[in-house]
């Protein structure tokens, strides 16, 4: 369905909300209360607010340390094979 990144500042909590597709209004609103009763008020940090930012977008891939020295020809062949 998406991804939730959550920031806890002093006053508000951040989000933000990456979803797969795209939600009606009412579905969206009834995923973000989800989100705040769920993830952010059992947090028990006191906040003023809570802000969201919405992103609707695709998967392009994950990347990590490995990934990225494979791409860029760091590792040759045997250190492939030995997990290097």
């Amino acid at each position: 369905m998406g991804v939730v990144d959550l920031h806890f500042t002093s006053t508000n909590v951040r989000a933000t909300l990456i979803l797969e597709q795209e939600l009606s209004r009412e579905d969206l609103t009834k995923l973000i209360e989800q989100i705040d009763e769920d993830l952010v008020l059992s947090a028990d940090v006191p906040r003023d607010d809570l802000l969201v930012s919405v992103y609707i977008g695709h998967d392009s891939g994950f990347f990590d340390d490995q990934t990225m020295a494979e791409e860029d020809g760091f590792l040759d062949d045997e250190d492939e094979d030995e997990g290097v």
